[in-house]
């Protein structure tokens, strides 16, 4: 059974620093790319930042130039730095974990997701 758990969500004033983490189980943690995406409210889902197997990384616009994604092998965990934050910043942010495989011709992503944490960014 594959569980993704978030922490390090809450309150926090414009310009403050917030650090997720995300713990995986039931998984090759390192085969997996993983991500954080979040959904502000009355919006879309959205990549914030994604980290592959081999450590490269990718941001979303939301998460270039204030965000840093990371990952810990040993620990099962990937984490999501977040300074100078914004109000536009509040949102639920979850966790994924992907693996892509090729089946026969077809790519084929396995995609798991955590729950969620709410971040809050307000004075």
């Amino acid at each position: 059974q594959v569980q993704l758990v978030e922490s390090g969500g809450g309150l926090v004033q414009p310009g403050g620093s917030l650090r997720l983490s995300c713990t995986a189980s039931g998984i090759i943690f390192r085969t997996y790319r993983m991500g954080w995406y979040r959904q502000p409210p009355g919006k879309q889902r959205e990549l914030v930042a994604a980290i592959t197997s081999s450590g490269s990384t990718n941001y979303g616009d939301s998460g270039k130039g204030r965000f840093t994604i990371s990952r810990d092998n040993a620990k099962n965990t990937v984490y999501l730095q977040m300074n100078s934050l914004k109000p536009e910043d509040t949102a639920v942010y979850s966790c994924n974990a992907r693996y892509t495989r090729l089946v026969l011709t077809t790519v084929r992503d396995d995609d798991y997701w955590g729950q969620g944490t709410q971040v809050t960014v307000s004075s």
